[in-house]
């Protein structure tokens, strides 16, 4: 019996190898060779909204994906970076590098504070006690002076990263925001492919027998929810930067709910999917905005088209199909 034990506990915990399969080093090859020629394709700005989005569902599908947690309240994260960037950087006369990394720590802060008080619940108790939590930082934007209120935080200097690289120019500013979701990415991939990543998946496929080997599941759960919420603060961090603004949007519920829906429409549980997810919801709400279609409806009948037809999600369902590991 005790042997058995073992023999689960080393099957459950060790890590694969820490070697992504060559399927999913060609699909990073290939999106890095896409992400550099885009600027010369498309505009700048769109592509960085596309990469900042795409950070954004990456880190909560962190949490969803490979944890099982469902969280309601990325938005707090998301927002609260943006705002603490978009302040320190125009009112403080911080420089783009140190606004960000204020921005993150407080997203970092917030996600220990919310998940020491979520984590000790689970399922939709969990989702509704992160929501109910994103919802008091959202009056306290719209009440505390320093936010602006329904105004935001606007003309928010881009400035100069590091005093040298003149942000205000789109190429700079583009390939600035490539390297903070290429950082963001490979902290997420290096965590999914850890002894630490393969915890999280145990605790997502059955919990119960994770505790039953010695882990102290909720600390694990816990450091997943603060990593989660430190990315999505990078990634609010840096489109506020990028749209030199910070407004309520940023925190308001929709924004979780936004978050949810990139995140299953590209394939919960993978690592591309998020990407692509983000990447769909964005194009349609820019593209869709100068018609007179109703964008949320026609959102809305993609999504429940996808999940008729890719019921893992559209990267899940392709990677599924060809009967590979999901990327």
């Amino acid at each position: 019996m005790a042997t058995e034990t073992h023999a689960v506990r080393r099957e459950t915990a060790a890590p694969a190898t820490g070697r992504p399969a060559m399927p999913g080093l060609l699909a990073l090859a290939v999106l890095l060779l896409v992400l550099i020629a885009a600027p010369y394709v498309l505009y700048p700005v769109f592509v960085m909204k596309v990469l900042c989005f795409a950070l954004f569902a990456c880190a909560f599908n962190l949490l969803i994906g490979f944890a099982g947690l469902l969280s309601f309240g990325h938005a707090a994260f998301f927002g609260g970076a943006a705002y603490i960037t978009a302040h320190t950087v125009k009112v403080w006369g911080l420089p783009p590098e140190l606004g960000i990394l204020l921005g993150t720590a407080f997203a970092a802060t917030l996600g220990l504070a919310f998940g020491a008080l979520a984590i000790r619940r689970q399922g939709i108790y969990f989702a509704m006690i992160t929501l109910a939590l994103s919802q008091m930082v959202f009056f306290m934007a719209l009440q505390l002076k320093f936010t602006g209120g329904e105004d935001g935080i606007q003309a928010v200097p881009r400035g100069h990263l590091f005093g040298v690289i003149d942000l205000s120019q789109s190429m700079a500013m583009y390939y600035t925001v490539l390297a903070v979701f290429l950082f963001g990415f490979a902290v997420i991939w290096r965590t999914v492919h850890s002894p630490f990543g393969q915890v999280l998946k145990a605790i997502r496929e059955n919990e119960p027998r994770a505790i039953s080997l010695g882990y102290r599941t909720d600390h694990y759960k816990l450091m997943a929810f603060v990593l989660s919420a430190t990315l999505a603060g990078l990634a609010g961090g840096t489109k506020a930067i990028v749209f030199q603004l910070a407004t309520l949007t940023d925190v308001q519920w929709q924004m979780s709910g936004a978050v949810v829906l990139m995140s299953l429409l590209g394939g919960i549980g993978t690592l591309f999917g998020p990407v692509v997810g983000a990447a769909l919801v964005v194009t349609l709400e820019n593209y869709l905005a100068a018609s007179n279609l109703p964008v949320p409806v026609v959102i809305g009948v993609i999504f429940v088209a996808c999940v008729l037809l890719f019921r893992r999600g559209i990267v899940g369902e392709i990677a599924a199909r060809f009967g590979g590991n999901r990327p």
